[in-house]
């Protein structure tokens, strides 16, 4: 090592340290500790900060829409497996726990929906049966029929709305022993405590050797195959778990936020919507599908809102409807182009942007950064 390589290494050495870097010792913040951050401020603070507009309007359709998109997510995002059937799967689930009700005297209502998502489960095996031999656009397209079946079906037969003669049914009371959630308060916090349950539930599965599974299959279903994970099995699992959410999720759809349940509320359009939430959101991630849902379910009310403010009476719903699916459809487009990870890796990034601009820099600090650059030693001759 030569003399300047010396006295530079000196120089760097002597150099105070800089101010941000000083004294401290890096931290990481446990996994678990935001979603727990939120999951307090969800239970304390927004039932005492919401009315009851934001309560009916935009939060119960919010988490109902998450657990869907959580259940779809299970399937695509981290199973590789394409489906464009979500919405019938919700009807599934929210037909089956009417009658379960209906029919069966005394049930308990969370046993509804238990049986309701097992009914779901059932229907997503059926039709996940083409995922053993179809991948891909074919499987989508697979899917997608289970949409107009299931559609058709629940018209056509006059059973599964117990013959009502519009085929609109009002949903049972949402009440669990002595628990009456009747107010619009009650019904948030009894959907919350569904999709948080659910969604550790899930959570908890993608971080098992079967959730290790699901994330081979996507990646390389031969090399998976080769190694000796039950392809068949594991594709048929993932159909099943999705559906069971999804099944879930279409009962709070018409129980808590519709309050009535007809075929109409899950057309394809409810399974497209459910798509663009993992898309946008982030596929292979949980906290993706809540971004995601946060955006498709509020944008619409912003853009309600400054489209009034700026247009005034000509922008009537019409054009809300218009306007609101061409911005999504060229988020969809910008979110698959420049961030394919969605909302759920765009936004940590923002997160640290920010922190480094808070981060406070002293001049002389800086100064002395420029004036004695750490010295790379070199390898002697």
């Amino acid at each position: 090592m030569n003399t300047a390589t010396v006295s530079a290494t000196a120089s760097a050495s002597s150099a105070p340290p800089l101010a941000h870097t000083a004294g401290r010792t890096p931290r990481r913040w446990p996994q678990w500790a935001t979603p727990l951050l939120w999951l307090t401020l969800a239970y304390t603070v927004v039932p005492l900060v919401a009315n009851d507009y934001w309560f009916d309007a935009i939060l119960v359709p919010f988490l109902a829409l998450s657990l869907a998109a959580v259940g779809l997510n299970l399937l695509t995002g981290y199973a590789g497996q394409l489906s464009l059937g979500s919405a019938a799967f919700m009807a599934v689930g929210a037909f089956a726990a009417y009658n379960f009700n209906l029919r069966v005297e005394g049930l308990p209502l969370l046993a509804s929906f238990a049986l309701a998502g097992l009914t779901a489960t059932l229907v997503g095996l059926v039709f996940g049966l083409p995922s053993l031999r179809l991948r891909g656009f074919y499987l989508a397209v697979s899917t997608l029929a289970a949409q107009f079946f299931v559609q058709w079906a629940l018209t056509k037969f006059g059973w599964f709305s117990n013959h009502n003669a519009s085929g609109v049914i009002d949903a049972p009371r949402l009440a669990v022993g002595a628990w009456v959630f009747d107010t619009p308060v009650l019904r948030y916090l009894f959907a919350l405590s569904v999709v948080s349950v659910l969604t550790l539930l899930v959570w908890r599965l993608v971080n098992t050797p079967t959730g290790h599974h699901f994330i081979a299959i996507r990646d390389n279903e031969l090399a998976s195959r080769v190694t000796g994970v039950p392809v068949l099995r594991t594709k048929l699992l993932a159909f099943a778990i999705s559906s069971f959410v999804i099944g879930v999720a279409g009962v709070l759809w018409g129980f808590v936020y519709l309050r009535t349940v007809e075929p109409a509320g899950f057309n394809l359009d409810r399974s497209f919507q459910i798509l663009f939430i993992i898309i946008i959101g982030g596929l292979a991630s949980i906290r993706g599908a809540f971004l995601g849902a946060a955006l498709i379910v509020v944008f619409p009310l912003l853009l309600s809102r400054a489209g009034s403010f700026l247009f005034g009476q000509w922008f009537d719903s019409g054009v809300l409807d218009l306007s609101q699916r061409i911005v999504i459809g060229v988020l969809i487009v910008a979110f698959l182009i420049a961030e394919p990870q969605g909302l759920a890796a765009l936004w940590p990034r923002v997160l640290r942007r920010l922190a480094s601009w808070r981060t406070p820099r002293t001049p002389r600090s800086d100064a002395a950064a420029r004036r004695h650059p750490a010295a790379v030693p070199r390898p002697s001759a």
